[in-house]
């Protein structure tokens, strides 16, 4: 019997592995020992049933702000690891789920997110999120390449 999940090669990319790894960071008691890497992500897929569920205002729970980190801090690993330079992430958010999200590299902002809603937060599909995420990477290298004497500050 062949395994699906295994055959999926969006898993087998970068930001997925590093997502699996920072829900794996935050897993203080080993909730996830076994479980899969779609099982792992699954609260970041927020399809239409899901997001109906959740009323439009509220106030975002730890569980959620941490997703959030871990989504940002992701993105600061893989700016890291393309560009050789320390990548900061910074989440500012108020109680009621409003806020930035910014990721510093020497002296450069290299990514700044206005975030709202954020007990809302996620994505339609595994891809979507990779599709947000491989935009904000791209925003930053080019940043970074055009300002690299701020950069390596």
């Amino acid at each position: 019997m062949t395994d699906t999940i295994a055959a999926d090669p969006l898993l087998e990319t970068d930001f997925i592995k590093e997502m699996a790894r920072q829900m794996r960071a935050l897993d203080t008691y080993g909730t996830y020992t076994g479980w899969t890497v779609e099982q792992i992500l699954d609260p970041f897929i927020m399809t239409k049933e899901r997001k109906a569920e959740i009323p439009l205002i509220g106030d975002p729970d730890d569980i959620t702000i941490s997703r959030v980190k871990a989504f940002y801090n992701a993105i600061a690993v893989l700016i890291e690891k393309e560009c050789r330079l320390l990548a900061v992430p910074l989440i500012h958010l108020t109680h009621e789920g409003f806020g930035r999200a910014l990721i510093t590299v020497g002296k450069l902002v290299a990514v700044d997110k206005t975030l709202r809603d954020v007990h809302r937060f996620g994505f339609a599909s595994l891809s979507k999120m990779k599709d947000e995420a491989d935009k904000l990477l791209g925003v930053a290298l080019e940043r970074i390449g055009q300002h690299p004497e701020v950069a390596g500050l």
